[in-house]
């Protein structure tokens, strides 16, 4: 009968546009290694891991995912590609997301204990990325992976104008946001006076060297260093503020390859990033951790 098709067919298009309930006050983390990372390091709390159903290479993945999620007592929805999509508005999951609680930025006196309990020593050769106003979670994203990869002690940002640590940032970072702290001052002048006085040299990046007053630019590949160092990066359109310039020992400039056409004078900022860290890094003894 006509009746019961209709019932059929309305049973039908609830199934199909059911949206998933959220827990109050959790977000949805996608992708394969955000997802594994947050569900291992038990920084966040997870409330639900929805994965798709997978045949071939992933199965493997999607097993794993479950065994992680049971170990940690997190209900395991098996979902359809199209409810992925919804519950992470489009972006790339590879298949999982994860509901769970954010992650929030460490205040800097959390990072003022000394903490050289894992064998550092207080004169080791340390190195912290300052990033002022960066904006983009794909940069942010990718300067914490390139900052966890080479060896950055620690990362702090401006609390002003600046991206928080949102799932985009921790897909972007390939997961190295949920294995690495980021810290957050809302006065960033009076933190990079403060490491001086303890006798930290601040190095300032630029990427037209004829844009600094004051303050002496070299090439990367001449920098050398001998005692810790703050390397600051500045925000994607206008580079570092004047008042934090002004705070730099030594500004870091990348040598260009050729002479550049007017209009593609500069790197991305992530790419700039991963380049001078990478420079200053490399100079430093190998931990055999």
């Amino acid at each position: 009968s006509s009746g019961e098709s209709d019932a059929k067919a309305r049973k039908r298009l609830e199934r199909r546009a059911l949206p998933i309930q959220r827990t109050k006050g959790s977000e949805i983390l996608f992708g394969i290694a955000p997802c594994a990372l947050a569900l291992s390091q038990l920084r966040r709390e997870p409330f639900r891991l929805f994965l798709k159903q997978s045949s071939g290479s992933r199965r493997l993945v999607m097993s794993e995912f479950v065994l992680q999620a049971m170990a940690r007592g997190v209900p395991v929805h098996h979902v359809q590609r199209r409810e992925l999509d919804a519950l992470c508005r489009g972006q790339v999951h590879q298949g999982v997301c994860l509901e769970a609680t954010p992650l929030r930025f460490k205040s800097l006196e959390e990072a003022e204990k000394p903490d050289l309990g894992d064998g550092e020593s207080p004169n080791r050769q340390l190195i912290w990325l300052v990033l002022e106003q960066i904006q983009d979670p794909m940069n942010l994203g990718a300067l914490l992976r390139s900052a966890y990869f080479l060896g950055v002690d620690r990362v702090v940002t401006s609390q002003r104008n600046s991206c928080p640590l949102t799932p985009t940032v921790s897909k972007a970072s390939s997961g190295a946001m949920e294995v690495f702290d980021v810290y957050s001052t809302d006065n960033l002048q009076s933190f990079l006076k403060a490491k001086t006085a303890e006798g930290w040299e601040v190095v300032g990046t630029v990427s037209k060297p004829k844009d600094v007053e004051n303050v002496p630019v070299i090439s990367c590949l001449e920098f050398q260093w001998n005692k810790p160092i703050i390397v600051v990066i500045g925000s994607e359109g206008d580079g570092l503020s004047l008042e934090t310039q002004l705070l730099c020992h030594r500004m870091l400039a990348i040598p260009p390859g050729r002479v550049l056409h007017p209009g593609i004078e500069s790197l991305n900022v992530s790419v700039a990033s991963g380049i001078l860290l990478h420079s200053i890094c490399s100079q430093r003894p190998r931990h055999s951790d």
